[in-house]
């Protein structure tokens, strides 16, 4: 940390530029640190309040922006990359999705204060085809509020953050070695949830040829379909297939109460 802060104070708002960005495309970064300690800079004279937190907000509109453009032209394709890094592939876009289904839009505004949701948020309102000009005014006010909280409080706080500097400075050795373990402590944190998980990672699929003969058998009775898309690909206009059932993928643990237990069920998303 004392190292993030000496390179903040001899290069001011590139690195607070980089490091937020970095944040926004989903490199495990610590943005917020970065925010704190370029209000606290700020306090101090080294660097230019309005300007830090201009910087600060075109790097994370930018970072959104390029996330909110893959996920609106490769839809999909980029929510599962992200998904693929992460350590809980099972609620990756579901928390994400939930957030939409609850609050809509406004989901962007608070985003970035919620673990799960912040990275995935920008690329997701792309896939939901979120128009352009409504998307930055929602990610702007959203950009804004973020960096102006961490901002502010190293602002206000400067004496403490100087304070833990110091203290960092004068116990190097042991906060190196207490860094050494939280880390390996992470790495095998991270390894175990990949092994949980690991199962979310292969999902048995069937082929269309196959599900269609099964519905123009005998066996057609003995077959349910689910149309389980996530809020955003589904309305009440949309075509499914047909004599397949909706259900809310975002109230999945009461909707699976009421399923039949003696047919095969089959799921379909987007």
């Amino acid at each position: 940390m004392n190292d993030l802060f000496s390179l903040i104070a001899h290069h001011g708002y590139i690195i607070i530029c980089l490091i937020v960005f970095a944040e926004g495309i989903g490199v495990p970064v610590p943005g917020a640190v970065a925010l704190v300690a370029g209000g606290a800079m700020a306090a101090s004279g080294a660097l230019h309040g309005p300007a830090v937190v201009l910087f600060a907000v075109t790097a994370m509109l930018s970072a959104d922006s390029l996330l909110y453009v893959l996920g609106r032209s490769t839809g999909w394709t980029i929510l599962k990359f992200l998904c693929r890094v992460s350590a809980d592939p099972e609620t990756c876009v579901l928390s994400a999705a939930e957030s939409f289904y609850k609050r809509g839009r406004a989901t962007l505004v608070i985003a970035k204060f919620i673990p799960g949701v912040s990275t995935m948020a920008a690329p997701l309102a792309g896939s939901m085809k979120m128009r352009p000009l409504q998307f930055l005014r929602f990610d702007s006010a959203g950009a804004a509020l973020y960096i102006l909280a961490y901002g502010a409080l190293g602002f206000l706080f400067r004496d403490f953050v100087a304070k833990i500097t110091n203290g960092f400075q004068a116990a190097s050795r042991a906060f190196g070695e207490v860094f050494l373990v939280a880390a390996l402590a992470y790495i095998v944190y991270r390894a175990w949830l990949y092994q949980k998980n690991k199962v979310y990672r292969v999902v048995p699929r069937v082929q269309v040829e196959e599900l269609a003969n099964k519905l123009t058998s005998e066996e057609k009775d003995k077959v349910l379909i689910l149309d389980v898309r996530s809020h955003g690909y589904y309305d009440a206009n949309a075509e499914r297939i047909k004599g397949s059932v909706r259900i809310e993928p975002n109230n999945l643990s009461e909707e699976l109460k009421t399923l039949p237990k003696d047919r095969d069920i089959y799921v379909y998303c987007t």
